[in-house]
């Protein structure tokens, strides 16, 4: 091939060279900081909206000022603010953020999507912890703990972590000795039908005590309120202690992701991976529901919200996401359950499932769908 050469102007001076196109820099995506960003702001706003509504509304300024140590125009509201909710919402928080994470590690590592923190049974041993108590114990009147004497709500959540860890303990225990992740949901459900039968004993030899019942009842729906701050300096270190472990093993979730074929071939221990996610995602769902009840649907809906916003499988963003994600639901479900500007409380539960279940329904009518896939 010939070279082009360059040939004089009409000045006889030779015509520049047409400099070669510079190489397009890849665009930078800002959806990840823009999402997440967006995130923070909506659970910033959720929680102070959360400590300012319920049976007396309080102006969101007063509350911010009570919040930064400034006194209040009325009074009462710095004890109201303080000592009510403030806890609650941190407590809110602190759960949907657990959920959201302790739900995306369950479904990464089954490899499910409608799989939640308490696919294992944690639920059930944590029920069947607050049963012995309440049902045995306790002598509850119009209060989930009214009667129980010394133990109060620390003894229902004490007793609903001891529950909760002996059932994960156990399916941990049996885990070890298989390598299928699919054998070890079923143990998880297995152990899950076999606690929930003792609570069903329980609850059928205690007629006769009603108030007893309705107390357990009571507990099942769940709640965020009455969380005081001294339960809160234990749930928020095992929350953060969960959280922590779930922000290390990302590089192991995005592994996992592909198969543990795939996992091993790449020299991970899947063994000692599988055995820390479950780990990781017991401490979150049980310290949870040890101090709120069983909270359902936030752990099998955040991750998607999480994946569907940010259109990533990436755990290095879907960890932080899926935390936000389950905070957002639970100040959602909690402000709705409050009734705002009302005396009346609705069933915890109850609006997370009319939250959760469409998200679930999108969810199943996705997978017939084909590439239902999303890629990093």
């Amino acid at each position: 091939m010939s070279r082009a050469r360059l040939r004089p102007a009409a000045g006889g001076s030779a015509a520049p060279a047409a400099e070669p196109p510079r190489a397009a820099r890849p665009r930078r995506d800002l959806r990840r900081p823009l999402v997440l960003t967006g995130l923070v702001a909506l659970v910033g706003g959720l929680f102070l909206a959360t400590i300012a509504a319920g049976s007396v509304t309080i102006p969101v300024p007063e509350v911010v000022a009570v919040l930064l140590g400034r006194p209040p125009e009325v009074p009462a509201w710095g004890t109201i603010v303080t000592d009510v909710r403030l806890p609650r919402a941190t407590t809110a928080l602190l759960a949907g953020a657990a959920l959201g994470v302790g739900g995306l590690q369950m479904q990464t590592l089954f490899r499910n999507p409608l799989a939640d923190p308490f696919i294992l049974g944690i639920s059930a041993g944590a029920s069947l912890g607050v049963a012995f108590v309440v049902l045995l114990v306790g002598t509850a009147g119009t209060s989930l703990v009214a009667g129980l004497g010394p133990l109060g709500n620390v003894g229902v959540a004490g007793a609903a972590a001891v529950g909760a860890g002996v059932t994960i303990a156990a399916v941990l225990l049996v885990s070890r000795r298989v390598t299928s992740p699919a054998t070890v949901l079923i143990i998880g459900l297995m152990a899950g039908y076999a606690t929930s039968a003792v609570v069903s004993v329980l609850i059928h030899t205690g007629i006769g005590r009603l108030e007893r019942i309705r107390a357990y009842i009571a507990w099942g729906f769940g709640s965020f309120a009455g969380t005081t701050w001294s339960e809160l300096a234990v749930l928020a270190p095992c929350v953060a202690a969960g959280l922590v472990l779930a922000g290390a093993m990302t590089k192991q979730l995005n592994a996992l992701l592909l198969g543990d074929r795939y996992a091993a071939s790449m020299g991970l221990r899947v063994r000692r991976a599988r055995l820390l996610v479950i780990a990781g995602a017991s401490l979150l769902a049980g310290a949870t529901t040890a101090f709120c009840g069983p909270i359902a649907f936030v752990g099998v809906a955040a991750p998607h919200m999480a994946r569907g916003l940010l259109r990533t499988s990436d755990h290095r963003v879907l960890v932080g996401a899926s935390g936000l994600a389950g905070a957002v639901v639970a100040l959602v479900a909690g402000l709705v359950a409050q009734v705002p500007g009302s005396d009346a409380t609705l069933p915890l539960n109850a609006v997370t499932s009319l939250i959760g279940a469409p998200v679930v329904v999108a969810i199943l009518l996705r997978m017939r769908r084909a590439g239902q896939g999303v890629t990093a």
